[in-house]
């Protein structure tokens, strides 16, 4: 979420910093990163995304939650259509 944020990318509004309170960093996981970002969200990942303005999906994802690491260069995520409105 910071990566996106500190450089520009839209679509991704983190409100909360990072604090896993907002959901504003939502996030679509592709299906061949899904295993590496770290498996299923927690409980309260969860919890958030249900109140997410757009479609929750199976990928989906709260960016803040995702630890960068170099074992994740190279990641692809997309983002809600709905998060550009």
């Amino acid at each position: 979420m910071r990566g996106a944020l500190y450089n520009g990318v839209e679509g991704i509004i983190g409100e909360c910093g990072g604090g896993l309170s907002c959901a504003t960093c939502h996030c679509y996981v592709d299906a061949a990163w899904t295993a590496r970002v770290g498996g299923p969200s927690s409980p309260a990942e969860r919890e958030l995304l249900d109140g997410a303005a757009a479609e929750v999906r199976p990928e989906s994802r709260l960016s803040c939650q995702i630890a960068m690491t170099a074992h994740l260069d190279g990641l692809v995520v997309r983002l809600p259509e709905k998060q550009y409105d």
